[in-house]
């Protein structure tokens, strides 16, 4: 919270007037908070120790950070009396103060270090794009330069790190010594060629065509060419693609050393720029973007980097740990379900999405000076939706109650709508002629946000929904790099305040009153009109130390001396470092987050993925609508069938088999005969994936539950032991099955009453053999089952799940009897049996030790 106020502070301040009234206050808050500050500095130091040992405060370069910050602003105070320079230089250097947010977040701190790694990983093609803008910057010097030994003399300095450059440099100099060697000077009287001439004054029209006498001036164009930094410099901004037609055409006409323009003299000349373009701004330039990509989807990766479990595995385990069952509410009153059944079928949705489109193409059917009767058709067509959409939402309330139908967001959104076209209705009909258009935003507008109620119909589809979970993935990961640009602009913008805020406007420059840096949001809109790269090379030159910049007549320089200069050769690194960080850099992050998440639409389908997954906890609603977190697990059987692979089991899949890939699965059961919604999705998601899938599953289960506590550290211990069982509960349940047996023994009368919480094993059916079978009523594989009288299914005969069911399995006889484990060739194997025991009968174990449910 001080880090956030003291940086407001410095929004706040007066770039005009050093000694305001306004400045003087926020003076005393930065003593305030300097001190805070300091004493936060000296405690962690204590508390952490200097240097010396592991995890002392010093050995962070976060720390580093915050020490220099509050080292700036002490230093700052000590020389309040000295040189201006040096207050200013201290002042500026203050603005590193909001960097220390970034010792608190650790998300923010994990895209710092993806820039930092990604800056150092470029380092090379940094390099080498110098170089090459190094080659047609020494190639530009001799097509437009006034003097070729600056030319030789960078090379020399460079040494044999140039030499191939320096080779290549010397093939376009050899021809541009021989061709072209121009110049970018011209006189303001365009009748005068060379700078002897252009001496005294002319008579010039302004745009009214009203005659002045102007003086005539020998000017260089803003960008040129005369030496190797200027070169660099200009080149740098037809990078940008900014400014680069004018410059090239002012090439075009140079005609030779000290002489003005010719009219399209040379224009061969463009073969330079559209090479230097093609091999910079669209080879380098793209070859460092997509190293910033590739470093961000590699440095994500570092913190699992030891992690048995790859990204997928990730995304779809915390999917499953983190989802919650939805509430789905179901009527009970007969008229009231009818109606609910109603707004809730898919026909009824088409019907709405139809209207939604027809309503659309209506709102955008009107133009300027309509006639009459097209716009009374346009609006009776008009009160007749509204009035539909009007009935939907009668339906709907009635159907959901008030309650249930505004927790739905879409349907608050679809109230608002009909809300505002029912105002906007009667408003038209009490007064039609003041309706139209004195609003500065009318209702009907909101009509058209309508069309956002398509997305939610499209993304039923497969690949729609596909394509909107990559969107939310991406805007959810976009915080962090969006927190990172604010402070980009914050430093800079602050820095702006202080550097060039004393700059005059001149509406003959980039520097107006629209477009300035006087103020802290005026700053902000100039930094981002340079991120967006429109003209920034323009202020930059215009805001640089230059005999034409004067200071604003309200400054406190300004007002001493009205021809004083306040610009400022940190223009140049101050645009320069901006437009690179913001543009190539930091922006081509929002790049990388979305592919980081794009990959999910070009995989492989049949893998699973988190995008699947919200196909399972829309189905789970309909058999838990009330968002309990738990279903019978004959339902599951069901569910699983209604969704397609590689999520589900698929339509296709019959229900025998899917009753065995269901007891491949590793998922609790609870004593009353239900699953947990966390603890079946993650059993899909563990089988699917194979994540700890072989060996012995008690060693699986613990590995993985050391994995889950490493990497989600906040996971409950509840949950936990509800999607990865300890390896003792199955000793706790033989103590407790013994005990029971016991009292069974002794009450002989008495039904077994707790269902026996089941564990199935990992492995597939077709994985572990004919070794191990489930026995429901004896075996799934045996079709020779008898009929009894006294048979009673474990379940209803109308279950949902099971209402076919019975008539497949014919005569199959349910006994409640405990898991056994079938020892087979000197392999523990898990069997397990669902049975009902009747009164007064005792389970008989065969010779094997197996209970038999067959009698």
């Amino acid at each position: 919270m001080c880090i956030i106020i003291s940086s407001t502070m410095l929004a706040a301040e007066d770039p005009l007037n050093a000694f305001s009234y306004r400045n003087i206050i926020l003076n005393y808050f930065d003593y305030f908070f300097t001190t805070i500050f300091t004493i936060e500095i000296s405690l962690k130091t204590i508390a952490y120790g200097v240097i010396l040992h592991k995890g002392s405060f010093c050995r962070s370069y976060f720390n580093l950070l915050d020490i220099l910050v509050v080292c700036c602003s002490l230093i700052s105070f000590f020389f309040s009396n000295g040189t201006f320079s040096v207050i200013k230089i201290l002042r500026v250097l203050r603005v590193l103060r909001p960097l220390r947010a970034i010792n608190r977040a650790k998300g923010l701190k994990h895209v710092v270090s993806c820039v930092i790694v990604a800056i150092k990983t470029i380092g090379n093609i940094m390099l080498v794009t110098f170089l090459l803008n190094f080659m047609f910057a020494a190639i530009g010097c001799q097509l437009f330069k006034l003097v070729v030994k600056s030319v030789l003399v960078a090379i020399k300095m460079i040494g044999q790190i140039l030499m191939v450059t320096y080779l290549l440099q010397f093939m376009f100099a050899v021809v541009a010594v021989q061709l072209f060697k121009g110049t970018l000077f011209e006189c303001t009287d365009i009748s005068k060629s060379v700078e002897e001439e252009c001496q005294g004054y002319f008579i010039s029209y302004d745009d009214e065509g009203n005659p002045e006498i102007s003086e005539r001036k020998w000017d260089r164009n803003k960008f040129h060419f005369d030496d190797i930094g200027a070169a660099m410099l200009t080149l740098c901004t037809v990078s940008t693609f900014e400014g680069w037609p004018d410059l090239l055409h002012r090439s075009i006409d140079s005609h030779a050393e000290n002489y003005g323009p010719v009219y399209n003299n040379r224009p061969y000349v463009a073969i330079f720029y559209i090479i230097y373009i093609i091999v910079i701004a669209f080879f380098m330039v793209n070859i460092f973007v997509g190293f910033v990509i590739v470093t961000f989807q590699n440095e994500g990766e570092q913190e699992y980097k030891n992690c048995e479990l790859d990204k997928n595995q990730r995304n779809c385990i915390e999917f499953a740990l983190k989802a919650r069952p939805v509430r789905r509410y179901i009527p009970k009153a007969r008229v009231q379900y009818k109606v609910w059944w109603l707004v809730t079928s898919h026909y009824f949705e088409y019907l709405i999405f139809a209207m939604i489109l027809l309503n659309t193409i209506t709102l955008a059917m009107r133009y300027n000076n309509q006639p009459e009767s097209y716009s009374y058709v346009l609006n009776v067509l008009n009160i007749i939706f509204t009035a539909l959409f009007t009935v939907e939402f009668v339906l709907k309330l009635f159907a959901f109650r008030f309650k249930n139908y505004f927790g739905d967001p879409w349907n608050c959104f679809d109230f608002f709508i009909v809300l505002g076209s029912l105002i906007d209705i009667v408003f038209e009909q009490i007064n039609p002629h003041e309706s139209k258009g004195k609003a500065t935003v009318r209702p009907t507008f909101l009509r058209l946000f309508r069309v956002m109620r398509l997305v939610k119909l499209l993304s039923r589809g497969e690949g729609i929904r596909t394509l909107l979970w990559t969107f939310l993935k991406s805007f959810q990961a976009l915080p962090y790099v969006a927190l990172l640009i604010l402070m980009l602009f914050f430093i800079y913008a602050v820095i702006g305040m202080q550097v060039f805020g004393k700059i005059g406007l001149d509406d003959e420059t980039s520097i107006t009153r629209n477009n300035n840096f006087q103020t802290f949001f005026q700053a902000i809109l100039v930094l981002f009109r340079s991120a967006t790269g429109e003209a920034w090379q323009e202020i930059m030159m215009d805001c640089a130390d230059t005999r034409d910049v004067r200071c604003d007549p309200l400054s406190d320089e300004g007002s001493k001396d009205r021809n004083a200069n306040c610009g400022s050769m940190l223009a140049i690194p101050y645009f320069i470092s901006f437009y690179i960080l913001c543009s190539f850099l930091i922006i081509n992050l929002f790049v990388a987050v979305i592919m980081d998440n794009f990959d999910y639409l070009t995989r492989d389908w049949s893998i699973l993925g988190p995008h699947h997954l919200d196909e399972f906890v829309r189905l789970w609603s309909e058999y838990d609508p009330d968002a309990k977190g738990r279903i019978k697990h004959l339902d599951v059987v069901t569910l699983l069938r209604k969704i397609s692979p590689p999520l589900g089991f698929g339509k296709l899949c019959p229900h025998r088999v899917a009753c065995k890939r269901l007891v491949s699965m590793n998922m609790p059961l609870n004593s009353d005969g239900t699953v947990m919604f966390n603890a079946t999705l993650f059993a899909i998601v563990r089988t699917a994936l194979k994540i700890k899938t072989d060996g012995n599953i008690d060693e699986a289960n613990e590995e993985l539950r050391a994995v889950i506590r490493k990497i989600w550290k906040r996971t409950s211990p509840k949950l936990l032991d509800q999607v990865v069982p300890p390896a003792t509960d199955d000793e706790d349940y033989f103590r407790r099955f013994k005990k029971k047996k016991e009292e069974r023994e002794r009450m002989n009368n008495r039904d077994l009453e707790d269902t026996v919480a089941l564990q199935a094993g990992l492995r597939s059916l077709h994985e572990f053999g004919p070794e191990i079978r489930r026995a429901v009523s004896g075996n799934l594989d045996e079709d020779n089952f008898e009929n009894g009288p006294d048979w009673e299914p474990m379940h209803r005969r109308n279950h949902t799940l099971f209402g076919n069911v019975w008539s497949q399995l014919s005569t199959v006889k349910l006994r409640k009897a405990p898991a056994t484990f079938h020892q087979s060739d000197g392999k523990d194997d898990h069997e397990f049996v669902f049975s009902r025991v009747q009164s007064g009968r005792q389970p008989r174990n065969n010779d094997n030790g197996r209970n038999n449910s067959n009698r």
